[in-house]
């Protein structure tokens, strides 16, 4: 036993694995976290290190065992990642999900890496990778119908009917933001370096209000920020506040739409600064909100996995 365990040794690692970035937790057979390490070597920097050798040398750092089992979710198990790990097909339970983790071959420990998930109607194809282990660690009751809200550079909506993920949409309002302040004539307006965006921002509020009422009508009225520096001296930063409103208001208008009948709360997992921009959204479109935070909903959730795959004791999520 490592003596940075406290009582206890880690029976499992749990690894959430993204693009950019890397979180390591070493677990033991209660789902108890004994120690955590994260790192910038995400996707992009494994692809040219190697995968097994970051890996490893997280877990060498933390006093791992040797053979101890390493279940991963994100972008690990992508096509341009370690393994690419079949989507599931939806409608799918979460358990059975969990339960489909795609195992790499010829490596000393017994690694797998959990499924995204495929949407495939022909009129609405959709994939998500890694938002499914935070979907199975919100808590979500196995009875009930359940739309959930995961904010983020591609935004996840998901329909969730009695542990079934009956289906699911993307919205990708960050990189919306990112692309129109970067490289559209909107940079004008917001300047270099924008300020983050406050919740209790009027002009956030005030745009994301107008966004929702004209049920995410988005196009025509990106101009007119820009019309709004050059005629009303909008600020950069309320200019940004301007922008992110209209963005945000205009996704929960358009999901509104797709999965809100029958539905008048949302399960919101997100951490931070987006999560209470999202809140406050949410709240002016008339939702409740039950808020999971992310970094707990995606821990939980490869802990589920882990136990759906045999590598902890327990009996997993509800299917």
């Amino acid at each position: 036993m490592s003596p940075g365990f406290p009582s206890k040794a880690p029976s499992v690692a749990a690894v959430d694995w993204g693009t950019t970035r890397l979180r390591v937790w070493l677990v033991d057979d209660a789902g108890k976290i004994l120690a955590e390490r994260r790192g910038d070597d995400g996707l992009i920097t494994a692809q040219a290190a190697g995968f097994s050798t970051i890996l490893e040398g997280h877990l060498a750092a933390m006093g791992a065992p040797e053979a101890m089992p390493v279940i991963i979710c994100g972008m690990a198990g992508s096509r341009q990642g370690w393994l690419e790990a079949p989507y599931v097909t939806v409608p799918a339970p979460i358990g059975a999900i969990l339960a489909g983790a795609a195992r790499i071959p010829g490596q000393r420990r017994d690694i797998r890496i959990v499924p995204g998930l495929a949407q495939r109607q022909a009129d609405a194809p959709d994939v998500m990778r890694g938002e499914e282990t935070q979907l199975a660690g919100a808590g979500l009751p196995a009875k009930g119908r359940h739309l959930v809200c995961m904010p983020g550079t591609h935004s996840k909506w998901v329909l969730v009917e009695d542990g079934v993920v009956a289906g699911f949409g993307t919205w990708p309002t960050g990189e919306l933001f990112s692309v129109l302040a970067a490289h559209s004539i909107l940079r004008h307006s917001l300047g270099e370096e924008p300020k983050p965006v406050a919740p209790g921002n009027p002009f956030f509020r005030r745009w994301c209000e107008q966004a929702l009422a004209d049920g995410g009508d988005v196009t025509s009225k990106l101009f007119s920020i820009r019309a709004a520096g050059l005629l009303q001296d909008l600020k950069p930063d309320d200019a940004a506040a301007c922008l992110s409103g209209l963005l945000i208001g205009g996704e929960i208008a358009s999901a509104s739409r797709r999965y809100r009948k029958g539905t008048a709360s949302v399960v919101l997992i997100a951490s931070g600064a987006l999560g209470a921009l999202y809140t406050e959204a949410l709240g002016l479109a008339g939702l409740a909100v039950r808020t999971v935070d992310a970094d707990e909903a995606v821990r939980t959730g490869l802990i589920e996995a882990a136990r759906e795959n045999g590598m902890i004791a327990g009996s997993g999520v509800a299917a």
